[in-house]
């Protein structure tokens, strides 16, 4: 079996290991969901028809351009939980067995990245489908549809590695849960909720330029039909730069450790 196809087994197994992790513990999953559902709510029921009408309409106005900001607040939280999961392993001793066994070193952390990919867009989905019953009315085509999968998959692979690192890079399991939260903040700190040009000097120029934005406003002008400019290749950009960065900070660490 050459190194490559060695490779790829190996992380189907990790990849499978982490789907096992997911059916036995479907609470994280859950809560992955709980969280940006309850912001959804709360800011079109509870501030939906101020904020709606700063947008020249109402709650109904609200919920569409609430909608992106949530779903990519959705991957941002759901990222916390690799986090914890590679430091769980790191410092329970089951890295030490797979170090001991004939396993590609990459495996462990592609199956982490896989499974989280899986536990993301099952968030996705369900977080979307509250969207739309409570009113969010995207006009989105197929090809626009695939072009907002690409984008969301693209974003969630990115932040997924990054989360990877900051959880190899953690020295404990209550280090990891803590380090992924600012991701959750940047939806916030961008067009998320609110338009940029509505902030203060100094706040909208972060909010303009944080790589969170321009995935925003791309998601928002696919499903939305709204221009687009140039955030799409910026986003693109943002993912490639994060994941490659990432992967290989996750790498080195994993390494370090190893080598201990």
């Amino acid at each position: 079996m050459t190194t490559l196809a060695h490779t790829i087994t190996d992380s189907r197994t990790m990849f499978q290991r982490q789907l096992l992790h997911l059916k036995r513990y479907p609470s994280l999953t859950i809560m992955l969901i709980g969280l940006p559902v309850i912001f959804l709510l709360l800011f079109v029921y509870v501030f939906g028809g101020t904020l709606g009408a700063g947008l020249g309409g109402g709650r109904s106005e609200y919920v569409n351009y609430l909608t992106p900001g949530i779903l990519l607040f959705t991957v941002a939280g759901a990222v916390a939980g690799t986090a914890i999961s590679i430091a769980m392993d790191m410092t329970e001793g089951i890295v030490d067995r797979f170090r001991s066994m004939a396993i590609a070193r990459a495996s462990l952390l592609t199956g982490h990245v896989l499974g989280s990919l899986v536990q993301i867009f099952i968030a996705l989905l369900f977080v979307l489908g509250i969207a739309l019953l409570i009113g969010f009315r995207p006009d989105a085509t197929p090809i626009e549809w695939l072009a907002v999968l690409g984008i969301l998959l693209a974003t969630s692979f990115a932040l997924t590695w990054l989360a990877v690192a900051l959880g190899m890079a953690a020295d404990s399991v209550e280090t990891a849960s803590n380090t992924p939260m600012f991701l959750s903040l940047l939806p916030f700190l961008g067009s998320g909720f609110v338009p940029t040009e509505t902030m203060p000097p100094g706040l909208r120029q972060f909010a303009e330029y944080q790589p969170f934005t321009p995935v925003i406003e791309t998601l928002r002008g696919l499903l939305l039909g709204t221009g687009i400019g140039n955030s799409a290749w910026i986003t693109l950009a943002w993912c490639a730069a994060i994941s490659v960065l990432s992967y290989l900070w996750a790498k080195r660490r994993y390494n370090q450790k190893a080598i201990r």
